[in-house]
């Protein structure tokens, strides 16, 4: 089960504290596109997501791994001008290694931001980065995401009756 435990676990990725993320030394910031930055079935970014990301791109790399299509992901990440991995098969490792190889990184300098444990902290738990969990924006997902989250909702009821991992309570 540690493979699905996060690190942090914030209710957005506006609610995150980046200075911790700075002083632990973080050099990139690996996002999860859908339900992270925007829901699914939006093409438009908030002005105060791109103002965060504008504001992130001054102390970090910013990269967005997706499982989406490069139409989608490209659309988004051209929006707020930041380099993206699409189609990415997460939680397989390969392209969070590829990341790590590219810009000469080592894990300790990275982490990923999702709001799936089954894809998003279970690849960057895999590869040892920090990683953080947010909230899903948007309940409407697709068909293979409903999927993942009734595996995803199995797994938190576990932690949650250990009192490892509940949905609300907020740390990091």
């Amino acid at each position: 089960m540690k493979n699905y435990i996060p690190d942090i676990y914030q209710k957005d990725i506006k609610t995150i504290n980046y200075n911790k993320l700075k002083k632990r030394k973080i050099k990139c910031l690996i996002f999860d596109l859908d339900n992270t930055i925007t829901n699914y079935y939006n093409n438009n970014i908030d002005k105060d997501i791109i103002s965060l990301f504008d504001s992130l791109k001054k102390d970090f790399k910013v990269i967005i791994l997706s499982n989406s299509t490069k139409k989608r992901v490209s659309k988004i990440a051209n929006k707020l001008k930041v380099q993206y991995i699409p189609l990415a098969m997460k939680p397989l490792a390969f392209n969070f290694k590829r990341i790590m190889k590219r810009y000469h990184l080592s894990n300790d300098a990275l982490a990923i931001i999702g709001d799936q444990i089954m894809t998003d902290i279970k690849g960057g738990n895999k590869v040892k980065i920090v990683t953080i969990l947010v909230d899903p924006i948007d309940d409407k997902e697709l068909s293979i995401t409903k999927i993942n989250r009734l595996i995803e909702n199995h797994k938190l009821k576990t932690l949650s009756r250990k009192n490892i991992l509940k949905r609300g309570n907020y740390y990091g």
